[in-house]
């Protein structure tokens, strides 16, 4: 399922380009949510580690699929 970058939550998890890979991500926090861009923390998997953790940006129309 596909949402826009602005309806995401923290908790979603998201499937994205990160460490130049396609993956699922957990969202830890949302960083900037202004009405041109978005920032997301995530970090891979289920649990929240340091190393495995980074920042995507979007625009806030991108639409960003969603892992029920």
């Amino acid at each position: 399922m596909k949402i826009q970058a602005l309806n995401i939550k923290t908790g979603n998890r998201i499937i994205v380009y990160f460490k130049n890979k396609k993956q699922v991500c957990t969202v830890k926090r949302i960083s900037n949510r202004d009405t041109s861009s978005i920032a997301l923390l995530v970090f891979l998997g289920d649990n929240y580690r340091h190393l495995n953790s980074g920042v995507i940006r979007f625009k806030s129309e991108a639409l960003v699929e969603l892992v029920n």
